[in-house]
């Protein structure tokens, strides 16, 4: 009798481990879009691995400031974290190969190119990367006053401030305009003050906060790609039963997809929103786009080219096959 109990447990030990539970924040406040794209992550995982695995979302930097949040996870504070990777890029400069990325996440994988930057994340970061989220997602100068056109057709910025960070940084300086580190919550009060001229940020998103009431002009075509993951703690990823990490990993796999066409959908819904508003677009054509966009992808690239990263070439090769060297 007991031994018949005894394989009976054995044989349903999966079931009577109890559900686990990992500890999660986003770089960005929770109201953004942005965050609420990763809820969908967050509630995937829930229901698939419903009596398995768990996922609980603590919150955004309220929480915890959004430059801390990577090394939490790295110290098992946190277990999963969602955000911008060039907030890191002093600690890993092969995180411009996202910014200059021009293959889906799924070429990516086929590729070699995402276990590439997975392996570097771990040993720059001591995270696992899980998925590479919103690709696609490209970025735009927003201006509050018209910004000046040159005689051959390009936008003038010189001297102009714009809110930046990282990913756009030097791409920025190289176009003469003054860079300005400010936080995502103070960005409204930095445009009602006039701290700045104007920012750098995609389209979905721009009206989460009313960034709209001020930003009046937009310039045409984006550039980048999405420098938006998801990671998670090594050890917490390892401690997971099999079942469990099965479900995180099939769960970030179809993130990768279905939160590109999530952002499809809301970049195309927001642009006819922005532009019913009265948002002027500027749009550069031709040599003058050309030379823009080549200004902002070659920023990236000359960027991890000067770290003397052992990997850029690789890493070129994989996420820029299009011109690699």
């Amino acid at each position: 009798m007991m031994a018949a109990v005894a394989a009976g447990v054995m044989l349903s030990g999966t079931s009577l481990r109890a559900e686990e539970v990992l500890k999660a924040v986003s770089a960005f406040p929770l109201p953004m879009v942005l965050s609420q794209d990763f809820l969908e992550f967050v509630t995937d995982v829930n229901e698939k691995g419903e009596g398995i695995v768990k996922i609980q979302l603590m919150g955004g930097p309220e929480v915890m400031p959004s430059a801390q949040q990577i090394d939490a996870v790295k110290r098992g504070i946190i277990d999963i974290q969602y955000g911008p990777a060039t907030y890191h890029l002093g600690s890993a400069p092969e995180i411009d190969a996202f910014v200059g990325a021009t293959v889906s996440p799924e070429e990516a994988r086929e590729n070699g190119g995402f276990e590439l930057m997975q392996t570097i994340l771990q040993d720059r970061l001591g995270v696992r990367m899980l998925s590479m989220a919103q690709a696609g997602l490209e970025f735009y100068v927003w201006t509050v006053d018209k910004p000046k056109i040159k005689e051959d057709g390009s936008v003038d910025l010189n001297g102009m401030r714009l809110r930046s960070q990282p990913i756009y940084q030097s791409f920025f300086e190289g176009m003469g305009a003054v860079p300005v580190s400010v936080g995502v919550p103070d960005v409204y009060t930095g445009l009602e003050r006039g701290t700045f001229d104007g920012i750098g940020w995609p389209i979905a998103g721009v009206t989460d906060f009313s960034w709209d009431k001020y930003l009046k002009y937009r310039i045409d075509p984006g550039f980048f790609n999405s420098d938006l993951i998801i990671v998670i703690n090594p050890e917490s990823y390892a401690d997971l039963s099999g079942e469990a990490r099965a479900v995180i990993d099939q769960a970030a796999l179809e993130y990768e997809r279905d939160s590109r066409q999530r952002l499809a959908e809301l970049t195309a819904e927001t642009d006819k929103k922005v532009r019913d508003a009265g948002i002027e677009v500027i749009t550069l054509e031709g040599s003058t786009a050309t030379d823009y966009l080549d200004g902002a992808f070659g920023s990236a690239w000359a960027r991890l080219k000067a770290s003397d990263s052992t990997h850029y070439d690789e890493l070129r090769a994989a996420f820029y096959p299009s011109d690699a060297e």
